[in-house]
């Protein structure tokens, strides 16, 4: 198991290095292409491996053989593994998208910085998912800033530079509550890992503990677009290019989710917060499709989904048991697929129409049936149509609610289903304008290419995938909830024994099994 610490650098690494390799041959887009395909196709592959050698316990790699107490820990657990396998689909997914639909190629987008920024971005999103200690995931997240601010203008029209300043300006307002939450922390505890934060953060004053708790869950807050910090999120995303907006949807909240439930299980374990996260669940979900059904743009309507159906994997942090992680693990995957499908064949009824004003399409379930069952699938997935993954993640969170038994679960248990009936209908009201009402005026005469209708499809069938596959995934989200709920685990494979304390002659960069106990020592 040794030998594969090493690779838990690689979705890092290989991503950084491609781009390098691709910002060189800024004059041949179809080379960027092929190096940007292969790196990300490798990326997955080993995503791939350390998903089934994590299921046997954390891996571990003390970047430099320097200590986890003073140096860098990569830190790959059975949540990290799942969440970097579903982000490398989804990131092969909409960059084979990108290369059919000829973004590259077009005119008013620069060549030279597509693929490159793309391979940053998907590094960023990597180094933030397998990231030990608080630092290095700030620096996940600068780097996904950097890059996603190049994506989201590309073509520097003035509608999406204005929408690029608003996400760039709540970025970084991000960004310093996480520094200061940082700084703040380091002055407390004198340390900045992950697993010696867990054991030193429990002996400060609560008070303290509290405010601490409050700026990383504020910092995080903004970046996965909960209510209140949701606003810029419809005001961004439905700007960018297809295939930006498509993985901005799946990925870039998602990441912030992930640091939620990373620091919330790890770091804060009391629950102080809980009633409040339970309120701040039932707000995003019922604020965010409120203003999904008020929509008339198909894009916009997405962006008010994504920011309601965030709610959903706060309620499951919110309960803090076994049950609602494990539903918020199996949640976050289906959500990271279903949203990005969506978005993709959006830009295929944008091709296809010309446009994604609801009130102006209509008619497109006869002109392309194709792409209404496309459509189709994706949103009766993400409304919670049984027997599609969906169904199975909220029937989870409802579970897991109903097993806390408060008042305050009770009514967000009832926000959620009514949060799935409106989906539905904004779904079906997308559907009927879009598909089955005629055209107010007659649409292009275009036909939609089948280099970007064929990934889409794939995303769309790795959503179903999931359906099909869910009982085993399932199961290792009940297992990564376990060991989220533990800590042990994850402490003894990074410092070596559970109390902090690194065990002698041991390897530092070693893994533990499922159980935390240490498998490999390096007194480093």
């Amino acid at each position: 198991m040794n030998s594969l610490n090493v690779l838990t650098a690689l979705p890092v690494v290989v991503p950084l290095i491609a781009a390098g390799a691709a910002l060189t041959l800024a004059r041949h887009p179809r080379a960027q292409a092929a190096i940007a395909m292969t790196a990300l196709s490798g990326v997955l592959a080993t995503a791939i491996v350390l998903l089934i050698a994590a299921d046997s316990g954390p891996l571990v790699l003390n970047v430099g053989g320097w200590d986890a107490t003073i140096g860098i820990s990569l830190v790959v657990d059975r949540l990290s593994a799942l969440m970097l396998v579903v982000s490398s689909v989804v990131l092969l997914g909409v960059l084979a998208y990108s290369i059919g639909q000829g973004r590259a190629d077009e005119t008013d987008t620069p060549v030279s910085v597509f693929y490159p920024t793309y391979l940053v971005l998907a590094a960023g999103v990597a180094n933030a998912f397998v990231s030990g200690d608080l630092f290095n995931i700030y620096v996940g997240f600068e780097i996904l800033l950097g890059a996603s601010f190049v994506l989201i203008t590309l073509g520097a029209t003035g509608e999406r530079i204005r929408a690029g300043t608003i996400y760039v300006v709540v970025s970084l307002l991000s960004s310093v509550l996480f520094l200061i939450a940082i700084a703040l922390i380091y002055a407390a505890t004198g340390t900045l890992n992950l697993a010696q934060l867990s054991i030193r953060l429990a002996d400060l004053d609560p008070g303290t503990q509290l405010i601490l708790q409050v700026m990383l869950l504020l910092a995080f807050g903004i970046k996965a677009a909960v209510f209140p910090l949701s606003s810029w999120l419809p005001d961004s995303y439905p700007t960018a290019p297809a295939p930006v907006t498509a993985v901005f949807a799946g990925l870039l909240t998602k990441v912030g989710v992930y640091a939620i439930i990373r620091t919330q299980t790890l770091l804060f374990p009391d629950g102080r917060l809980d009633d409040v996260l339970l309120w701040i669940a039932l707000l995003t979900m019922v604020i965010g499709i409120l203003g999904a059904v008020a929509q008339d743009d198909l894009k916009r309507l997405l962006s008010f989904t994504l920011v309601s159906h965030i709610g959903y994997m706060i309620f499951g942090i919110a309960v803090a048991n076994e049950i609602g992680l494990a539903a918020t693990i199996f949640y976050v995957a289906h959500h990271i697929t279903v949203q990005t499908a969506l978005f993709l064949v959006a830009g295929l009824i944008e091709q296809r129409g010309g446009t994604t004003s609801l009130d102006k399409l209509g008619g497109l379930a006869k002109m392309a049936p194709a792409l209404a069952i496309l459509f189709f699938i994706p949103a009766m997935n993400l409304a919670g149509i049984p027997p599609l993954s969906g169904f199975l993640g909220k029937i989870g969170l409802l579970q897991a609610g109903a097993q806390l038994g408060t008042p305050l679960a009770y009514g967000v248990i009832a926000a959620g289903l009514i949060t799935s009936l409106l989906t539905l209908y904004a779904i079906v009201k997308a559907w009927n304008k879009a598909f089955w009402q005629t055209a107010p005026a007659p649409l292009p005469k275009t036909s939609t290419p089948r280099s970007t209708f064929a990934p889409a499809a794939a995303i769309v069938a790795a959503s179903v995938g999931i359906s099909f596959l869910a009982g085993p995934l399932y199961s290792y989200a009940e297992r990564a909830a376990s060991d989220l709920s533990a800590r042990t685990p994850y402490v003894t494979s990074v410092l070596g024994h559970p109390d902090g304390a690194a065990s002698d002659g041991g390897h530092s960069g070693g893994s533990s099994n499922s159980n935390g106990d240490s498998t490999e020592a390096d007194d480093s």
